[in-house]
């Protein structure tokens, strides 16, 4: 007869009365606004699939990792990499140190939805939403409300589908807002190159510079 297996380490039940008030109060006025409208619900649930796997991130790295510059390619490898030790950290790491159930969606949803096995503390998606925002805003500064912005949908979008609690969404993004500063402060891109025009006009600034002098 096969013995259960002992695992290392108990894992924590993540189950507090603030955590459970805060999490129905969100839970009930974000059902009251946003959930039973048509074009809100696919939305959501849209982006929800896109996170899957963390889809969405890679995509936008492997196109922002397409332009000639290379430092973007440089800060593709550096996504790629990072993306994939946050996903073993968290799925196979985190995660394992708590116990929380996923939260029950009392009537049908409205589309399908893969249904993750692991437990609900933390968000999953919202720490690579997260991750990825951090990374993708360091390598275009310009860009980082809209990553930003793309991460906070993606994140919401797991109470909205009922797969988090709102409390494994702000822990998932905590996490992953800590991992990306980590990340982009160990392993630091090149400077961007400049176009030869600009080179061309900051050496002859430079030069007339050091005539003045």
């Amino acid at each position: 007869m096969q013995q259960a297996v002992t695992p290392l380490v108990t894992p924590i039940e993540v189950q507090t009365p603030w955590m459970d008030r805060l999490d129905a109060a969100v839970d009930d006025h974000w059902g009251a606004i946003f959930r039973g409208h048509p074009h809100i619900d696919r939305a959501f649930y849209l982006a929800s699939e896109l996170g899957d796997f963390s889809l969405i991130w890679h995509i936008l790295n492997t196109a922002q990792g397409l332009r000639t510059d290379e430092r973007d390619a440089d800060a593709t490898i550096r996504m790629a990499v990072v993306m994939l030790l946050e996903s073993l950290v968290v799925n196979q790491g985190v995660k394992r140190l708590f116990r929380r159930p996923r939260p029950v969606s009392l009537t049908p949803r409205p589309h399908k939805l893969r249904t993750p096995s692991t437990t609900s503390f933390p968000s999953g998606h919202a720490t690579s939403a997260f991750t990825a925002a951090g990374l993708l805003s360091d390598r275009d500064p310009k860009m980082a409300p809209l990553y930003y912005g793309l991460a906070a949908v993606v994140a919401t979008s797991r109470v909205h589908v009922k797969i988090h609690h709102a409390t494994d969404v702000l822990a998932g993004a905590a996490v992953g807002i800590v991992f990306a500063k980590v990340a982009v402060k160990l392993w630091k891109l090149p400077p961007r190159h400049q176009a030869p025009a600009v080179e061309a006009a900051a050496a002859i600034q430079d030069r007339r510079a050091h005539e003045d002098n």
